[in-house]
């Protein structure tokens, strides 16, 4: 019988030796964490080890056991109990990730974390962590809280005055300069009104707040750009600005490195950066807007001889994965901050800055930015130098001249996909780019309606390739098809040597032709001898000779 219990336990999973009746205070405090973690599974009567040794016999009735959960948690937790027919009887205790914080009837709050060995525990959850869990579930906005003991008198006039001058030459929204102080304060919520004053909003003091101000208030609103030369490091400063002034400073260290070249593509010279100037700025507004501010660390920005690093404290809010930060619904963890950082024309309106952070690297050909060293307490993005395509360059760009306009995000998406397998399905594209396939198929048809693409095979083994009108370079479309087709017979022979056996199914998968094409193939190897044929019509199969 296959065993139901984990093998062993982690976030998500958590064992209880119940052979001496385990206490109820250890049940309710166990569900509590995982409610206040990500949810997760209690099996009592398995040991630390994974070993199932059985519950004791006080627990074989588990009718109650759910409603004394939901009654000993606050606000009443709903969870799923099971008795599992293990070698010995186990419970499974299912509990779902809670949008609030819970708590025990008796006032006790913990959570789940690993340990350094990677072995989980379950430890207390302190008050100040609250709006830690609450902006992470995008269930408070702490950017846009006032700030406890501060007064209107600690922000800063000088950096008012910033702010509107970053408005006039950002493009902002002109209306704003036409308000009085108070008013463009209150519009762009820096502050709030408690007991009848105004007090500044965490937004606020970051933004504009007197510098000795913010470190007294934010003292977690700290930056730090790193440079290296080699290993040699020739820059490294740590600073506390407010934020318009801290941006501005990262973005003059980072363009005194960004080192440019120039081609030509048809008529006209195209420079071609390291790092894209918006991309790169995105990507540091983003480090600010959507890091953890009650959470002690600093947004690092390093620069390298491999690319650029930007780290903040705080990982990826509730529902945003490395999967899905390309097509999940834009939401950040201090709505306020950002949006205040839109309206004066400093961050992507559209709430899609992490698009424009991969169509940096899209637009020149080089490897996407990744997120891949992410964790549950930092956000890591890479954004790598890389060679530039110049090929792919002026094929991006002759497109762009023909239509007038940019191409769409998911266009480049697509096309930086095809550039580097040759040859795909709507299936293996859509899961290369985690976009739906109803929305790669409406894309894709798009693209070969345009001359973008063109569709190869057809049925289950239709497949799609760069077409020449993609192409300045008319060879490189030769070599993408033709060579490709004198490379079949090499192909089929290798997975034959693999298989031992092969079918016109298998090469009809290998080389996604049409199954005409995969029997000529097959006939072709057949009749220069390094194939044998057996057997007939649906039961053909073919081997190696000798």
């Amino acid at each position: 019988m296959e065993r139901l219990v984990p093998a062993k336990e982690s976030l998500t999973v958590e064992f209880k030796s119940d052979k001496k009746a385990i206490s109820d205070e250890v049940i309710i405090d166990a569900v509590v964490a995982f409610a206040n973690t990500e949810g997760g599974e209690l099996f009592l009567g398995v040991e630390d080890d994974g070993k199932i040794t059985g519950i004791h016999p006080s627990h074989r009735d588990i009718t109650q056991l759910a409603a004394f959960i939901a009654n000993k948690t606050i606000p009443p937790q709903s969870v799923r109990v099971e008795l599992l027919d293990e070698a010995y009887p186990v419970i499974r205790i299912q509990v779902a990730k809670s949008f609030s914080i819970v708590a025990s009837s008796s006032g006790k709050t913990q959570r789940r974390q690993i340990k350094a060995d990677g072995t989980p525990e379950n430890v207390p959850m302190y008050p100040y962590e609250y709006n830690t869990r609450l902006s992470g579930l995008s269930l408070l906005d702490y950017s846009v809280l006032p700030v406890p003991n501060a007064s209107y008198d600690d922000l800063d006039p000088v950096q008012r005055e910033h702010l509107r001058n970053i408005l006039r030459s950002y493009n902002g929204e002109k209306t704003l300069l036409e308000l009085g102080d108070e008013e463009l304060d209150k519009a762009l919520r820096l502050v709030t009104t408690v007991n009848d004053r105004l007090v500044p909003t965490f937004t606020g003091m970051l933004l504009i707040g007197r510098q000795e101000k913010i470190l007294q208030y934010i003292p977690t609103a700290e930056a730090a750009y790193i440079a290296f030369a080699g290993t040699e490091i020739t820059v490294n400063q740590t600073f506390y600005l407010p934020l318009l002034s801290a941006l501005e400073r990262i973005f003059e260290f980072v363009d005194a490195r960004n080192s440019e070249r120039e081609m030509t593509a048809g008529l006209f010279r195209l420079t071609i950066p390291d790092f894209d100037r918006r991309a790169v700025r995105e990507a540091i507004i983003n480090a600010f807007v959507h890091r953890d501010y009650t959470r002690m660390g600093r947004v690092i920005v390093q620069l390298d001889d491999d690319g650029l690093s930007i780290t903040n404290p705080g990982g990826f809010i509730d529902g945003v994965t490395i999967d899905n930060i390309l097509t999940v619904e834009p939401h950040g963890r201090n709505p306020a901050l950002a949006d205040a950082l839109k309206r004066i024309g400093m961050a992507e309106r559209s709430g899609r800055g992490v698009d424009r952070i991969f169509e940096g690297s899209l637009l020149y050909g080089r490897p996407l930015p990744d997120y891949s060293e992410t964790s549950s307490t930092a956000v890591r993005l890479f954004i790598p130098r890389g060679v530039p395509d110049e090929n792919f360059i002026r094929m991006v760009s002759e497109q762009q001249q023909r239509r007038g306009t940019l191409l769409p995000f998911n266009t480049l998406l697509i096309l930086n996909e095809l550039k580097q397998f040759r040859r795909m399905s709507i299936s293996e594209i859509s899961e290369a780019t985690h976009i739906s396939e109803a929305k790669t198929r409406a894309t894709v048809e798009r693209m070969a309606e345009a001359g973008l693409l063109e569709p190869t095979g057809s049925g289950k083994s239709r497949a799609y390739i760069l077409s020449a009108k993609a192409y300045q370079d008319k060879a490189a479309y030769v070599r993408q098809t033709d060579i490709e087709a004198v490379r079949y017979p090499e192909l089929v022979l290798k997975l034959a040597d693999a298989k031992k056996t092969i079918t016109r199914k298998d090469v009809i998968e290998l080389l996604h032709v049409t199954p005409p094409q995969a029997y000529r193939i097959l006939q072709k190897l057949e009749e220069r001898g390094e194939l044998i044929r057996e057997g007939t019509t649906r039961n053909t199969t073919y081997h190696r000779k000798g």
